[in-house]
């Protein structure tokens, strides 16, 4: 059986840019949930959600503005809304404390999967000539859940993703992100949403003979 903790590892350090809230209690334990921006290396921004539980919070004095380490885990679950369900991911903060000086922040966003894939992945390019893989990695966590890990390659990475087929055991190294978009509601109304993915910077199929290819952070 994998080790749920080390095949799904995420490590942010970022600002937070809202205050903590209380999401919900399971089992007598308390969650919270905020969101902490974190740059890139071209200079925006990702808007990362964290999850936390409480042993993590009360009685640490957080507040907006404060800059966090955080290391953890990426995580989905599946949100019903008005009968519909929606994929929601967050980081699930493991370990969390205010960023010090002496941390190295060369790399302010990492994180490493070792899952499955388990939908045909999809190549496109855009309108400037990128090219574009999209896959689903399901992710094994312990007590036999899974966590479904939307991913996007990137040109040579995009090339080598789109000949993975479904079953394939793979690994990613990159970074988590977010991306604003607009949702139809109807004919006269459109709703801001955030999209959360993983950007792929190096990938390697867990069989012999397949290369590993990677491209730059963004």
């Amino acid at each position: 059986m994998e080790n749920s903790v080390s095949n799904n590892r995420a490590k942010v350090i970022g600002t937070m840019v809202e205050p903590i809230k209380f999401s919900h209690e399971t089992y007598g334990e308390s969650f919270y949930i905020f969101t902490v921006s974190v740059p890139r290396f071209s200079g925006t921004e990702d808007k990362i959600r964290v999850m936390a539980p409480g042993l993590l919070i009360i009685g640490n004095d957080y507040s907006v503005g404060d800059k966090v380490i955080i290391e953890g885990q990426f995580r989905s679950f599946n949100d019903m809304n008005e009968g519909k369900s929606r994929l929601v991911l967050t980081l699930f903060a493991k370990e969390m404390e205010v960023y010090a000086s002496e941390y190295d922040e060369q790399n302010p966003n990492t994180i490493y999967l070792n899952g499955y894939v388990c939908k045909e992945p999809v190549y496109r390019t855009t309108p400037f000539g990128k090219e574009i893989t999209d896959i689903l990695v399901a992710v094994n966590r312990g007590f036999n859940k899974s966590d479904y890990i939307p991913v996007i390659a990137w040109n040579r990475n995009a090339r080598y993703a789109q000949n993975l087929m479904v079953g394939d055991n793979i690994q990613i190294w990159g970074r988590m992100q977010s991306r604003t978009y607009y949702k139809t509601i109807s004919e006269t109304e459109k709703e801001e949403r955030t999209a959360y993915e993983v950007s792929v910077n190096r990938m390697a199929i867990n069989e012999p003979m397949r290369d590993e290819y990677s491209d730059g952070y963004c």
